[in-house]
């Protein structure tokens, strides 16, 4: 007997890739657990599927940093004594990433590659040891949002949220919607999901002197890199990265504060214009702004 829940839910997240950098991601979850009936006469309870399934898939995956601990370019150190791990892919013409940070603002996948099936391998295999003795088997799909209209990867850090939110390199697959004089603009959509195609968006109030980390810094030239400090309740955050690979505001980069930022790009851009800025942050959330 097999049961299924669709729609499980949505992991936001980032993972870094030999090729694009540092990637933000949305995944929808769906799950099939196989195996006979237990004394109710169930596989398992739909309430418990969904709050323990999605609590172990929140705790291990969502709002983290995906590593491909077996590629060549990654290495990963931990300091037994801050506890802090420092997390070093040296991609080559001077694009490295390295961050600095608490050990759970990361995942580590033990692949070469952060792929639908390396991850679904390795949640497998934590659900496994969760699961009641008459589930014998559990099947992922891991799939995106489909989206018809421009989109974008971005990844950020949101250092005063208490939650999740607050590591400072997790991010979100998401679509834009720009209307500009009661007009959905395809025009400037584009423009934003290629302004900000795997792009990491900083604060500048978190901006600091490479010298002024704590992490161990990489032997290269850091002049191309923005970096990128603060303290949070669940520690402290660092990281290096290619300034070819960011954009710097002077706001938190809220989903709120992202809206009200295209919008003041925007009329720059067209001054006289009336735009309407639809933002989302992943699957089926985001903020609205109009000017």
């Amino acid at each position: 007997m097999q049961l299924f829940v669709n729609d499980l839910t949505v992991m936001d997240f980032s993972y870094l890739c030999p090729k694009r950098g540092m990637v933000g991601e949305s995944w929808i979850v769906d799950v099939i657990l196989g195996g006979a009936l237990n004394e109710e006469s169930m596989v398992q309870d739909f309430g418990i599927v969904k709050k323990s399934l999605k609590a172990l898939i929140d705790d291990y995956i969502d709002h983290k940093l995906l590593i491909p601990v077996e590629h060549a370019y990654a290495r990963v150190t931990h300091d037994p004594v801050t506890e802090q791990v420092q997390v070093d892919f040296s991609r080559p013409d001077n694009k490295g990433i390295h961050l600095w940070c608490p050990a759970e603002a990361y995942a580590f996948i033990y692949a070469d590659e952060v792929t639908m099936q390396s991850v679904s391998d390795y949640l497998r295999d934590v659900i496994a040891t969760h699961l009641p003795e008459n589930v014998q088997d559990i099947t992922l799909n891991l799939r995106t949002e489909h989206i018809e209209t421009p989109f974008y990867h971005y990844t950020h850090g949101l250092k005063k949220h208490d939650g999740n939110c607050q590591r400072i390199a997790h991010g979100h697959r998401s679509k834009i919607t720009i209307i500009e004089d009661n007009q959905p603009s395809m025009k400037w959509q584009q423009y934003w999901a290629q302004r900000w195609q795997d792009i990491y968006i900083g604060s500048s109030e978190d901006l600091v002197a490479s010298e002024s980390l704590q992490m161990q810094l990489p032997d290269n030239d850091l002049t191309e890199h923005f970096a990128f400090s603060y303290e949070a309740s669940q520690g402290e955050f660092e990281l290096l990265i290619p300034k070819s690979e960011c954009e710097i505001i002077d706001t938190d980069s809220t989903v709120e504060c992202l809206a009200e930022y295209i919008l003041s790009e925007q009329k720059k851009q067209v001054a006289d214009a009336h735009f309407s800025v639809v933002a989302f942050e992943g699957v089926g959330k985001g903020a609205m702004v109009n000017g």
